[in-house]
């Protein structure tokens, strides 16, 4: 928790003053209605300027062969810890669909091999993981924004939401399972992907096999694995705890632009 109220103190720091805030200095933050409505203002703020400073189409940094990482750690989970996971997993994915739906005219389900047979992008990139790592890897995959328009999205489609295999909190009102979402903006960049390969080779378990999602342009936590189940939505607040994200349910910056 250290680092996250680390992080939420320096945004709002950033972002108000202590008199606008009624408080005395950052000892005084804690968690509340109103703390928590400042930080989205923050957060909206940032987001607005890194876009308005960068533009919505700016790609993050390319790197050549050279500069791949001779390790990458995995962040997160290395295993899922369910019986529908394990058994794709004993089947080489080959019963694993990938299931997209929500507000959408064209609801699919695609196979991993239906996915490599689209057209793919393939990119060298950096990870930076919130908690101070930072590797570079090679990833292959679906553009997102291509299996977007292949379904259709409906007109009050706002957000793209992405469910998970991985339980990583074992909970009562199911909100362990991991998550992630993006707005349009982010879900039709070019460089975001939805990826099968890393580094010239099927993806590892511990890395999100058979499919994660490439965000370039945000924080390692937005790169959500063990995809099963995209999701096209109108709102992200019915959705587990309404912040958009396991981590962001749990006191993390839903925009994690770097």
């Amino acid at each position: 928790m250290t680092r996250i109220l680390t992080r939420r103190r320096f945004l709002i720091g950033a972002s108000l003053t202590a008199s606008v805030l009624g408080l005395n200095g950052c000892d005084a933050i804690v968690e509340s209605d109103r703390t928590n409505a400042v930080l989205k203002l923050a957060e909206g703020l940032t987001m607005r300027t890194q876009r308005l400073l960068l533009g919505d189409d700016a790609l993050a940094r390319e790197f050549a062969e050279a500069d791949i990482s001779p390790t990458f750690r995995s962040n997160g989970t290395n295993m899922p810890d369910n019986a529908r996971y394990i058994d794709w997993m004993n089947r080489q994915f080959t019963t694993w669909r990938l299931e997209v739906g929500g507000l959408v005219e064209r609801p699919m389900q695609l196979s991993l091999g239906e996915l490599k047979a689209l057209p793919s992008r393939t990119q060298i990139t950096r990870h930076d993981c919130v908690e101070g790592w930072s590797a570079i890897g090679k990833w292959t995959g679906v553009p997102l924004a291509a299996l977007l328009q292949a379904a259709g999205l409906k007109p009050e489609a706002r957000y793209i939401v992405f469910h998970c295999a991985d339980e990583y909190e074992k909970s009562l009102d199911g909100s362990g399972w991991y998550y992630e979402s993006l707005d349009l903006i982010d879900a039709f960049h070019p460089q975001t992907i939805l990826a099968y390969a890393m580094n010239g080779r099927e993806l590892e378990v511990g890395h999100g096999a058979p499919l994660r999602l490439r965000v370039e342009r945000q924080l390692g936590y937005k790169q959500a694995k063990y995809l099963t189940r995209i999701e096209a939505v109108a709102d992200l607040g019915g959705i587990y705890r309404g912040n958009g994200g396991f981590w962001e349910d749990r006191g993390y910056e839903w925009y994690a632009g770097i």
